[in-house]
């Protein structure tokens, strides 16, 4: 008993176009013909067709099939694919409960759903959403974290005044700013200690962390703004009691 093409196609529940590529990348053996040209498969072309169906619907490609033996178990393999399904699974799963806060609108399509749950999009100013959006991009779970508790805390006047700064904020009151939200800043590091290294789990490094941080503050604020976060740095660096003076 022997079976034509279309034949054993239906039996493995493929397609002819299917079989004849197997045949022309080297992954089914091409069978015998009968007299009158035709191609007879027999059990083992089946068994080959049904075997690579499923390993290609579990999800290994048609090259790691062809470097199988016939009846190997690929033990190695299976391992491999395992691990890749198992961080599929999460990664679907964690889409799922984005999707999720998206029907119910409790979160924004272009926050991470970690900021989006510790604060009302709409109450952040579009400079501060776009910011958090682009450390969303950068920073590992621990740096989201800490972002994301802190979020979470209102606003404190001398921060909105940040917010406020005009970019034509004279010399004194861009020094003055600088000063008094020195004590703030120190403050937030102490309730979240995080914050003080967003960067320590970042997945492509510091360095990249803080161009990205610094390409990003520079894009958003205007240059009074930049030259105050500047000035802060500065007097954050420095022992507390010490010279303010820049």
């Amino acid at each position: 008993m022997a079976w034509s093409t279309r034949e054993i196609a239906e039996l493995a529940g493929t397609s002819l176009r299917t079989v004849r590529h197997y045949h022309d990348i080297g992954l089914l053996d091409e069978p015998e013909r009968r007299s009158n040209g035709y191609k007879q498969y027999g059990v083992t072309h089946l068994v080959r067709l049904l075997r690579v169906k499923r390993l290609t619907a579990l999800g290994f490609s048609l090259a790691q099939i062809a470097a199988l033996r016939d009846h190997e178990h690929p033990r190695d393999a299976l391992q491999a694919l395992d691990t890749e399904l198992a961080a599929t699974i999460e990664r679907l799963q964690r889409a799922r409960v984005e999707v999720s806060a998206l029907l119910k609108k409790t979160a924004a399509t272009d926050l991470p759903l970690r900021f989006a749950e510790a604060a009302d999009p709409a109450e952040l100013p579009d400079p501060e959403r776009s910011f958090t959006t682009v450390l969303g991009t950068i920073l590992g779970p621990d740096g989201m974290d800490a972002y994301a508790d802190m979020l979470r805390d209102d606003p404190d006047a001398v921060a909105l005044e940040l917010d406020d700064l005009p970019a034509d904020a004279d010399e004194p009151t861009r020094q003055d700013l600088a000063e008094r939200l020195v004590p703030y800043v120190r403050a937030l590091y102490v309730k979240h200690p995080g914050l003080d290294d967003l960067s320590s789990d970042a997945p492509r490094g510091p360095e990249h962390t803080a161009q990205t941080i610094g390409r990003a503050i520079t894009d958003l604020c205007n240059p009074a703004q930049v030259d105050v976060m500047r000035r802060l740095r500065t007097l954050l660096a420095r022992p507390e009691g010490g010279n303010t003076a820049v």
